[in-house]
């Protein structure tokens, strides 16, 4: 058990880490084998987060542009693209390939912010990217390259929103509910015009998208999410942070088992390069980088 960290918190973020594991694999289900919209189902999750995180719009923050753009990238436009790509791609090379948050999230905070890099955390970069290139190239995600491309610029999105959450004077949670305010903002608008089938796909399995929905809403986002930021308030990230490296290897089985994913070697060694390369990123310590999003990019 790591330095410092009760069993009940190591018990608890094992929950988070299944959770977000799962969410990638019914997410995968709800946009592909349900036929869900994407953009509807990121309209659907962030109704939900909205309707529990209501009260916490209150006081207006300050900054609120700032925070409307941030909360966006790091949840309704991320989603949105990640749930597109979910549609062709499988959930085990979508998990390795949202390992590249973290690597990009330190390139962006050294273009924008000034961090510096040390050579440690370049060679962690380069592990990175190099294993998101490999799993993406492998006989096991043929097929799937347009979608794992949107699972990229999710990633991208979501980390150039997480570079600047330091500089928000806003608490995670809170964040969260501003976030599915912008979401819906802007969402809302776009499924309403570039999709169809919303509600041809609630009234085929209308049980099937609320569990979905719900899920992704209120267990992952309020719950998961809410439980991992309580955590660090009470620990320290070095400890916390490297720990929410299990969810791509939860991915990865969860997908294998749940929607029948092709698992070949390039796979599982792009998935182990990646890893080995974000461990090296989140233990080096940072003056600039919100560091719990370093992994956890999204809301």
């Amino acid at each position: 058990m790591p330095a410092n960290l009760p069993f009940s918190a190591v018990a608890v973020l094992m929950g988070c880490n299944i959770a977000w594991a799962l969410n990638v694999v019914v997410s995968k289900i709800a946009v592909g084998e349900l036929g869900v919209p994407p953009l509807f189902y990121t309209v659907l999750r962030s109704a939900l987060v909205l309707a529990v995180l209501f009260p916490l719009l209150r006081p207006l923050p300050r900054q609120l542009g700032r925070v409307l753009l941030i909360g966006f990238a790091i949840s309704g436009g991320s989603f949105a693209l990640l749930f597109s790509g979910l549609r062709t791609a499988s959930p085990s090379a979508a998990g390795i390939v949202n390992l590249s948050s973290a690597p990009l999230a330190v390139l962006f905070a050294v273009v924008f912010l000034g961090e510096k890099v040390g050579w440690r955390r370049a060679i962690g970069m380069a592990l990175t990217l190099g294993g998101v290139l490999l799993a993406m190239g492998s006989p096991s995600a043929a097929g799937s390259i347009t979608g794992l491309a949107l699972v990229f610029g999710a990633a991208v999105v979501g980390a150039l929103g997480s570079v600047f959450v330091k500089t928000l004077e806003l608490d995670a949670v809170r964040l969260q509910a501003w976030a599915a305010v912008v979401s819906l903002g802007a969402l809302v608008p776009a499924t309403l015009v570039f999709e169809t089938g919303q509600m041809a796909a609630v009234t085929a399995a209308p049980l099937a998208v609320a569990l979905c929905a719900l899920f992704a809403g209120l267990v992952v986002s309020v719950g998961a999410h809410s439980a991992y930021f309580l955590i660090l308030q009470r620990h320290d990230a070095n400890v916390v942070v490297p720990l929410t490296l299990m969810t791509p290897l939860l991915t990865i089985a969860f997908g294998a088992w749940l929607t029948g994913d092709a698992i070949g070697w390039p796979l599982i060694a792009g998935g182990a390069l990646a890893m080995v390369g974000v461990a090296v990123i989140v233990v080096r310590p940072s003056a600039t980088l919100f560091k719990p999003l370093l992994v956890r990019s999204r809301f």
